[in-house]
């Protein structure tokens, strides 16, 4: 039996391409998308995200959610994926309309009416905040929570310090790292270096594979791989919501993995949205340096799963199978 799926977007052109590759597996039941606000306005996520449902030829309901962080202004990433996320592609509107209610609803609904399933988070985290808060009974309903977000000891997109997910609303990131969710932080860090895809991948991606799906996963991200290459200096096109949803597809995809607290800084002028990774354990020492770690210490044990490494090459094959 497929396993079911629920996956909060903040739809844009690398977010397109994780939700195609769930789509696309057989062995992934995607039970519905709820749209936060992140790199786009919330409306124009759905448009992107029901337009990819459209191209995948599926029909999974797509739920408008909230379209402004806790208490913070909302900063779009338009300078990275482009005015319309999508590379300015020129897509067509989508048929379909979002499904009627609201995100946070949907969540709430879908997690109680299917326990066990996956959530997969490509956005910030602010529809899930809410479910949670809302609806505490559903964070042990929760399989897995694989999440697109943060930076495990290592620099960041947005600021030299955070990740654009999580600085976005860290409020809302720190409710749910401290809400008991099995979270498996998939930092930004996993999908540099190697994990891009090379000028010979996506030749590949479009003049081999040659499928539709193929060319729209490399074109709706022109804008994507210009701002990879010139702004963040890597070697070619950063996907990092499609290696997370590698990751929730096939977890030996992630070669090494540790669980550990973890903490969202809120309140720092240079480090807002830092996720502070005990990676060594200093924490568990009750002394006056690390005194306060100790109420998130007190609850039990480490229960955020951090994923440190990844099988560049065995990601970027699923990608390929995803998109014949």
């Amino acid at each position: 039996m497929p396993r079911a799926m629920i996956i909060d977007t903040d739809t844009a052109s690398d977010d397109a391409v994780a939700i195609l590759m769930a789509l696309q597996h057989p062995d992934i039941d995607v039970k519905a998308i709820t749209v936060v606000n992140g790199n786009m306005p919330v409306a124009q996520g759905s448009i992107n995200a029901r337009y990819t449902v459209e191209v995948c030829g599926k029909d999974v309901p797509v739920y408008d959610g909230v379209d402004a962080a806790i208490t913070r202004d909302l900063y779009r990433a338009y300078f990275f994926h482009g005015p319309d996320g999508m590379g300015n592609m020129n897509y067509p509107a989508p048929k379909a309309p979002p499904a009627p209610g609201h995100a946070v609803e949907a969540l709430i609904r879908v997690i109680r009416e299917n326990p066990g399933i996956i959530l997969v988070t490509l956005g910030p985290l602010t529809n899930v905040a809410l479910a949670v808060l809302q609806a505490p009974d559903i964070v042990p309903l929760v399989s897995r929570c694989v999440m697109m977000g943060g930076a495990a000891n290592c620099v960041g997109n947005i600021t030299p310090a955070a990740e654009y997910n999580i600085w976005v609303d860290p409020e809302a990131a720190r409710t749910v790292f401290r809400s008991g969710l099995p979270v498996e932080m998939v930092g930004w860090e996993t999908c540099r270096g190697e994990a891009n895809l090379t000028e010979e991948d996506m030749r590949y991606c479009k003049e081999v594979i040659n499928t539709p799906l193929a060319h729209f996963s490399i074109d709706c991200n022109a804008s994507a791989l210009s701002a990879n290459i010139n702004w963040l200096g890597d070697p070619g096109l950063a996907l990092p919501d499609p290696v997370a949803m590698a990751i929730a597809i096939d977890p030996t995809i992630c070669t090494r993995a540790s669980k550990h607290y973890v903490e969202v800084e809120c309140d720092g002028t240079y480090t807002r949205g830092m996720t502070v990774v005990d990676e060594l354990g200093v924490t568990k020492y009750d002394t006056a340096n690390v005194e306060m770690w100790q109420p998130l210490v007190k609850k039990g044990e480490p229960h955020i799963t951090v994923c440190w490494t990844i099988d560049a090459k065995r990601w970027k094959a699923l990608l390929y199978d995803l998109i014949k």
